[in-house]
């Protein structure tokens, strides 16, 4: 018996490629972003920052990562878990580093977490869509 648990962890050249995605999206619907790739345990393993961004969508980004890994859903759910329980609302908001709006999304293997990715810089609907790039990108990389 062990005493230990194997985890799996997105590759470097698999986060570079989804960050790379995420702005070559950005980039088609004419929109600046920030864009931070995380493994599983929510470590920041690839970021990249358009010239033309917004400066607070840096954390932002990170930010959304760090949620999609660490719970391991995307943030844009947060609207249906929070929803008809004041005290979850009230206090997850409060948490340091925790996005419960789009942009956020887990990277998954099978059924494993391997990191996820976070975009900040459009509307919600224009960084899911750049998240969701990411990862589409991401899958040539890990098949």
């Amino acid at each position: 018996m062990s005493n230990s648990i194997v985890t799996k962890n997105i590759s470097t050249e698999a986060a570079c490629a989804a960050a790379q995605a995420a702005v070559e999206k950005a980039k088609e619907i004419g929109i600046g972003i920030n864009v931070s790739v995380v493994d599983s345990g929510a470590t920041e393993i690839a970021f990249l920052r358009m010239n033309n961004s917004f400066l607070p969508s840096m954390s932002i980004a990170k930010d959304k990562a760090y949620t999609a890994a660490g719970f391991g859903f995307p943030t844009m759910q947060w609207g249906d878990v929070l929803q008809g329980n004041a005290q979850l609302q009230a206090g997850i908001v409060g948490r340091p580093n925790v996005v419960t709006f789009g942009g956020g999304l887990p990277i998954i293997e099978g059924e494993e977490i391997i990191g996820a990715i976070g975009v900040s810089g459009g509307s919600e609907e224009e960084d899911i869509l750049c998240a969701q790039a990411g990862i589409d990108a991401i899958n040539t990389v890990l098949v």
